[in-house]
């Protein structure tokens, strides 16, 4: 298996395609958000030329009022992968949701189950009191893992609790004692990053292209007239939020771009930061021009995965 790994922007999809075309591959993809069907234009899927030229896994496969979670993605990874090795083909795993990576390539911790009654008076207490209360109640079961969580993400929030209040040990300590150590796929990693100053370009024409034509705000629309909750899991995308913030008089118009831009640059700082943690892979800094580029990567490859057949 070839993974490709990075932070958003950089191009990782169309080197994916031009890789699966030259070593005889299918893509899979590992973006907590290219999942949902319907979220289409802030979210950078691969679009029907790509899809066309090399087949794809991961896209569109959970609607956007359900919540989807690593281990989710990791067992439906593991059965698109083993249908593409079935057909001899190479899979290739590219995106930039480390967590999804992780649990993909090293395991995921075994918590507790989900505990839905829990779960719904915990999200209960959050539609309530905020997230400050839910934070509160999570410092005094695993003060470890509320200082760990965002202080705003409601989803890994209310698991932590979740786990936390069920008798079981805290996930901080689950996440410790597993260490995240197994390899549960012999794959090439392949890390790709650029210039900063190229990569703030292309992430600003991403986000005007995302608000031309009220592109994403329309598409925002179109999923609340459907019923989707502005609650849901998938209304946490870059853009999507930033929408929503704009349509309850939170932010102007005029500074709905601008916050989309500043936003997406921060995501990118913790991508990396998170990819600097993980072992194993191989980074190349890309120039912009994939012809360039390719000769060097695919040498690479060919030479890694080769000596992963080999050991296996």
């Amino acid at each position: 298996m070839l993974v490709v790994a990075g932070p958003t922007g950089v191009g990782k999809s169309e080197l994916a395609v031009r890789l699966a075309e030259h070593f005889g591959g299918e893509v899979v993809g590992a973006d907590s958000m290219q999942v949902y069907h319907g979220l289409d234009a802030g979210t950078a899927k691969p679009g029907p030329e790509a899809r066309r030229r090399v087949s794809h896994h991961m896209l569109d496969c959970v609607e956007p009022g359900n919540d989807y979670s690593a281990g989710d993605y990791a067992r439906a990874a593991d059965a698109a992968i083993a249908g593409i090795s079935a057909r001899g083909r190479l899979p290739i795993v590219v995106g930039g949701t480390g967590l999804y990576l992780r649990a993909l390539l090293r395991g995921l911790v075994q918590a507790p189950g989900r505990n839905l009654e829990l779960r719904r008076r915990l999200n209960d207490l959050f539609e309530r009191r905020g997230c400050e209360a839910l934070r509160r109640l999570l410092r005094r079961r695993d003060p470890l893992a509320a200082e760990r969580i965002g202080p705003t993400d409601r989803q890994r929030l209310v698991r932590a609790a979740e786990v936390a209040l069920s008798g079981e040990m805290p996930l901080a300590r689950l996440i410790q004692a597993h260490g995240f150590a197994e390899e549960r796929y012999p794959a090439a990693r392949l890390g790709v990053d650029m210039d900063e100053a190229l990569l703030a370009a292309r992430l600003e024409r991403r986000v005007r292209a995302m608000f031309a034509g009220d592109l994403l705000p329309r598409e925002v629309d179109s999923l609340l007239a459907a019923g989707l909750s502005p609650r849901a899991n998938a209304f946490k995308a870059l853009g999507y939020r930033e929408v929503l913030a704009w349509k309850r008089g939170e932010i102007g118009r005029a500074d709905l771009e601008e916050r989309t831009l500043r936003n997406t640059r921060r995501y990118v700082k913790r991508q990396r930061t998170w990819f600097r943690r993980e072992p194993g892979f191989r980074w190349f800094r890309l120039t912009g021009d994939l012809d360039a580029d390719l000769p060097a990567i695919e040498a690479w490859a060919s030479v890694e995965l080769a000596a992963r057949n080999q050991s296996a």
